[in-house]
Order: C-alpha cells, then structure tokens, then sequence
C-alpha cells in the first residue's frame, strides 16, 4: 500500500540525530531476576537486606561489569545532584536537616565492586570473568538504606514510609552500554529494563504494606509482619507502608484496582476515576499488563511518583472539596504513565516527552470521553496552547533565547516551569494536530501498534514514528518538527 504523507505542517527533513539509537534489547522472553531479603527498622530508619540479581544478557554486548543506580545516595550529605529542588526543600524536609544514603557491604559472586558515577549514585560490580550474551551471573548485593525524613518518593514523610529506587537496581540499557540517570529535581531520572522482582520484606506488625506486584504471602509473627510479593514485567519494584490503611477496590476487566488511603475525602472519587481511567486506557491503548494497579495515598510534596503497578499520590490531592480540574487531571495523567513508562519504557533523561508528554494527552483523551470532572478535551489542549505559548514568549524576551526541543538531558531545563512547558503541554498540542490531522481511528490506530510492538521493552522516538510508519503513514518531517524545537502553532 502506498504510503500516505501528513502536510498539516511544514514537512522538515529527516533528521538523523533524531531517530539514532533504534538499537535496543532483544525481545527474549527470559529476563533478569531480582530476589530482595530485606527488614525495615524504624528505631533507625533502615532497611537492610540482600539483592540476588541473576542478570541475563539479552544484549549483542559482552559484559565484564555490571552497573546499578544507588538512588538513595541523592539524599546523603554533600550530595552535589538533588533529587528535590530549592523552592520546595523546606516543605518536603518537614522535620528540618535530615539525610539518607544507601551502603554496600559486599557482592558476593563478583571479582570486586566500587561506587561511583556523577554523585556516588552509581555501584560498579566487576564480573569474575566476562559475560557473553545469552548467558546467566548470579552477584549477591548486600546493602543498608538509611530514609531521611522527607515528603518524596523515597523516606519518611509524615504518614508513611515510601520505597521508590530504595535498593540497588541494574541501570538501563542503551546502544553501547548501561545507562547513567543523575540524579534531577526536574521531571523523573528513573530508566530501567523490565525484569522479575521477589521481594521478602519484614516489618513492623504495626504497619501494612503497599506494593507493585502481586503480595503472595503475609505472615504476622510475634511483633513482625513477613511479606513475600512478586512482580513480573516490572520497570522496578516500589512499596509503601503505613499504620493507618484503609482500602477501596474496584474491578475493571482482569485488573483489580486498590487505592490504600488514611484520609476519607475524595476516596470514593479517586477510585472511581482510577477505575474508570484504566478500563479507558485498556480500551484504546491496549490492555493493561499487570493484574492489579495500587494507588498509595502519601505525603509527598514535590509531584507524584508512579512505578510498575503502583502509583504514590499526594495527600493534597484529598484536601479539596470534589475531584475535579487540576487534580483529576494530574490523577488520569498518572495512571496513564502505567502505559508510558511501566508498559511501554523509555529513556525520561533523554526523551521526557515519550512518557510524560504521550500521558498528559492520553489524559486529554480521557476528559474527552468523561464528564463532570470541569473540564474538556478542547479546552485542556487550549490551556497547553496558551501556557506554552506565554513560556515561550516570556523567556524570549526576558533572555533572549528559547530552547524548545523536548529530546534532551533533564540537566538542560532551567526549573519545573520549563520542562512543563516544553515537555508536556507541547506535547499536548503537538498530539492533538496530529489527531487533528489524521482522524482519531488512525491516531489510536498508530499508539496501539507503539504500544502492542514495545510493551516491556523500552521505546525510542524511532519506535513511535515507526509504528505509524507500519500502517502506511509517514511523519518523520511532522514529529522531527516538533521534537527538535522546529514546529509552530
């Protein structure tokens, strides 16, 4: 069939920066394998164990050193890379100066091991001998995590305890080796391979767990609760816990959807949508992966957290009068990060927009299809328009230049103001010509085949132009416009 080529926009000439990098893993079935041992202690805000990884090679690489990110390490004194940044460290640091930081004790099964990286956020395990592709090293890693106490996705916020990236986790893989995430306080510095996590967990009897995965066991001993929870497919493992839980669940399809709460306001309201957003996105995306998707009520004062059936939701979200506008908006965005980043994976400190910017439209989509939440499909891309074209327009004049690519380094955003900008709310009006342009069948047509052909895989720009490419249809000149900062509106 021939192929059709878009002339909504000023057709720009491939660019081959743009669509460099299609090397990606293979697709095997067989995947690396996480095994955690560890107990949390709050009489010193510690959670210590081991990490068996049993690391398959699924690259055209030989391996000589494998390489994990140590995110806890954000968090420590001296730390030169902030996970938080400076207008909201006061609030998010309820409790005044507090510090965390992950230790590696060993590495049973390697030749030797050494931190290092940007700021101490990365641990190099050295092989006993070299790894040839479609082979198996087991290393055993032993470590300790200290919380500070801090309203974020990882410590001790004022209700409950949060786990996102709190153990060693094998850093992505990209054409030429693992990739380093540095640690940012702009947009998310998370990008993992999909592996299969074993998490055995001891805590508190006081406490109840929250978890991607499935919980397999739970066992109250005498002062102690024993978990056992597994995940497959999962960009990471992350687990909250609180003494306070109460749950609401909902069932749409073969996922189950659980949101653990403490506050009463608006639970009712957070499920409902939870569960109709995913009975939503399975529909016109593709089914959602994993059995059931938990949202955690928490503290977290710098935006939200989402991980591979488990979204982390700010305590905030609660204290207005109905679900409605703002709120409802950044609730279906997240949830529809579960097909964008957990689902379908991507770089975000390379191309944010492949995961936040495809789910602040997957929103849109599903305010065009749900009333009564104060808002439309038309008037939230109105919205994106106005505010990015009022961003640009202000940080032209006042300094001059404008950078408006959204490929590109987390580092290179000058604060939360711009990558919103450029990252989503372009997004936002770059998906809605496109939609425009082709008609909604073959818009959802192209983000099915993406989905579909990258699900737990991690996808380049290359991928999603691809998929449209596949039912004849040719946007390199429209999306290299946009994505290099080149297109207008």
């Amino acid at each position: 069939m021939k192929k059709a080529v878009l002339f909504l926009l000023p057709i720009f000439l491939f660019a081959s920066c743009f669509f460099a990098g299609c090397g990606c893993a293979k697709k095997e079935k067989e995947r690396t394998r996480y095994e955690i041992n560890a107990e949390y202690k709050p009489s010193d805000s510690t959670l210590t164990g081991t990490v068996k990884v049993d690391f398959y090679n699924a690259y055209d690489t030989e391996f000589t050193c494998l390489q994990f990110q140590l995110y806890p390490n954000a968090y420590r004194k001296g730390a030169l890379l902030s996970p938080i940044g400076y207008d909201v460290a006061l609030e998010s640091y309820y409790a005044g100066e507090s510090y965390g930081e992950i230790g590696i004790s060993s590495a049973l099964g390697a030749s030797g091991f050494e931190v290092g990286g940007a700021d101490k956020n990365l641990l190099f395990v050295y092989l006993e001998k070299p790894l040839a592709p479609e082979k198996r090293v087991t290393v055993d890693i032993g470590f300790s995590t200290r919380l500070a106490k801090v309203n974020h996705r990882l410590g001790i916020t004022k209700t409950s305890v949060n786990f996102a990236g709190a153990f060693p986790m094998l850093c992505g893989y990209t054409q030429g080796g693992f990739y380093e995430c540095v640690p940012s306080d702009v947009g998310d510095a998370y990008y993992a391979d999909a592996a299969e996590y074993t998490l055995h967990l001891t805590t508190p009897k006081e406490y109840t767990l929250v978890s991607g995965g499935r919980v397999l066991e739970e066992r109250t001993l005498e002062s102690k609760k024993r978990y056992t929870v597994s995940a497959m497919n999962a960009r990471d493992l992350a687990f909250c816990m609180a003494k306070d839980y109460a749950f609401l669940q909902e069932k749409t399809g073969k996922t189950t959807v659980e949101y653990a709460y403490y506050q009463v306001r608006n639970s009712q309201e957070i499920i409902a949508l939870a569960e109709k957003a995913v009975a939503f996105y399975s529909s016109v995306f593709g089914e959602y992966p994993y059995d059931v998707l938990r949202l955690a009520q928490t503290s977290l004062t710098h935006g939200q957290a989402d991980g591979s059936g488990l979204c982390m939701i700010p305590e905030k979200w609660t204290a207005q009068g109905e679900l409605a506008g703002e709120t409802a908006f950044e609730l279906a965005k997240l949830i529809a990060g579960e097909w964008w980043y957990s689902a379908v994976g991507a770089n975000r400190m390379e191309h944010p927009w492949l995961v936040d910017g495809l789910s602040a439209y997957s929103a849109a989509l599903f305010f065009g299809k749900h009333d009564g939440y104060g808002m439309t499909k038309q008037e939230i891309i109105e919205k994106a328009r106005a505010e990015y074209n009022a961003f640009r327009e202000g940080y032209q004049k006042a300094l001059g230049w404008v950078d408006t690519r959204m490929s590109r380094q987390l580092s290179s955003f000058l604060n939360t103001y711009e990558y919103e900008n450029v990252v989503e709310h372009k997004s936002v009006v770059m998906f809605a010509e496109l939609e425009k342009a082709l008609g909604s069948k073959k818009f959802l047509s192209g983000l099915r085949k993406y989905y579909a052909e990258n699900l737990f895989e991690n996808a380049m720009p290359a991928h999603l132009v691809g998929a449209y490419e596949r039912i004849g249809l040719d946007l390199h000149g429209f999306f290299d416009g946009y994505v290099n900062g080149k297109g207008t509106f």
